[in-house]
């Protein structure tokens, strides 16, 4: 007679509830040393794109300025009480970085801009139509980087201050046009505050009256329409030299305040001082992240941990301090130390 060997001896192999626990601690150790490096690694890759993007506005820009013979003006301003008929007309044509297009292998969507017409005269789908190069990876992608500003086709107007003392006109009242447009990160460096921001015709967005690289400036009128323009800075006017003086920067734009007025509005928009243009200096300092709520709305500024990327005129690009001093950042952000008011 056969007899069946019985197994009731045996204990069966797999873990314990001890042991599937001290697993699973072990993988959710490693996973917290492991995702902090993961995010630093893609942070530090976002961060290099980032600075890549400013080398290639960087060149652009130089190209242009080679070209025309003077960089492109942040937009065209006319000053208040301007003497001469032949200096009074624009002021809300596209900014700077449409004119620069070009020279980024954009020549396409260039042709689809007017430079001597207005910012909103143009179709949605030209205004809409941005550059990856315009845009920080490490707060968006391109793909949607579309902002919106209001304009009041009539009604009666006030004048408002921003935080960095910069007064704009805002009119209430009448029919209100939203109007959208593609926003991006950087700004030309439009200078220091020293030239004053208090209502004077001498203020720093006026034409001409800006002490950075890329300034904003009178047009040469045909007909009523711009045309050249007046203020021109060339890479010769740089007196501090181009190695030390800013040409671009990461613009300011607090967390949930993207494709904002008027942190972050439409970057085309020459009607809007800030579209695309940023100061630096005395009561300017650079922001200290995307969690500055205090940090003015025309400062540089960057969501990189402690620093903001600059375009030199020569052509580099280098990480900035957050806490650099506004003394010295004043210094980098003029093209003529010796005109600043100190």
């Amino acid at each position: 007679m056969l007899k069946v060997k019985s197994d009731s001896g045996h204990r069966r192999a797999g873990f314990t509830i001890i042991e599937l626990l001290v697993v699973i601690a072990i993988i959710a150790i490693l996973v917290a040393i492991t995702f902090p490096a993961v995010q630093h690694a893609r942070e530090a890759a976002r961060s290099t794109q980032c600075r890549n993007n400013l080398k290639q506005i960087g060149m652009a820009t130089s190209l242009f300025e080679s070209a025309f013979g003077a960089y492109p003006p942040a937009r065209f301003q006319p000053r208040p009480e301007e003497p001469n008929p032949e200096y009074q007309c624009g002021g809300e044509e596209p900014t700077w970085l449409v004119r620069i297009m070009p020279f980024l292998e954009a020549e396409s969507l260039h042709k689809k801009w007017t430079l001597n017409d207005s910012f909103r005269s143009h179709e949605e789908e030209v205004r809409n139509e941005g550059l990856s190069v315009f845009v920080c990876p490490t707060r968006r992608s391109a793909t949607n980087a579309i902002g919106r500003r209001q304009f009041s086709i009539s009604g009666s107007t006030t004048t408002m201050t921003l935080p960095c003392g910069c007064p704009i006109t805002v009119t209430t009242g009448g029919t209100e046009e939203e109007v959208t447009g593609a926003v991006g990160d950087y700004a030309g460096n439009h200078g220091d505050l020293s030239p004053g921001a208090w209502g004077s015709p001498d203020d720093l967005w006026f034409g001409g009256n800006g002490t950075g690289a890329i300034i904003s400036s009178r047009a040469v009128c045909n007909e009523d329409k711009p045309g050249d323009w007046l203020d021109k800075i060339r890479a010769d006017d740089i007196d501090d030299g181009t190695s030390n003086t800013f040409l671009a920067g990461e613009l300011h734009v607090p967390i949930g305040r993207l494709g904002k007025f008027p942190e972050n509005p439409p970057m085309f928009d020459g009607d809007y001082f800030g579209a695309a243009s940023r100061i630096g200096g005395p009561t300017m300092p650079i922001s200290k992240g995307g969690k500055d709520k205090e940090a003015s709305a025309l400062s540089f500024g960057s969501w990189h941990d402690g620093v903001c990327h600059f375009a030199y005129c020569d052509g580099s690009v280098r990480a900035i301090s957050n806490s650099i001093s506004t003394r010295t950042l004043g210094y980098l952000c003029n093209r003529d130390d010796q005109t600043r008011i100190r």
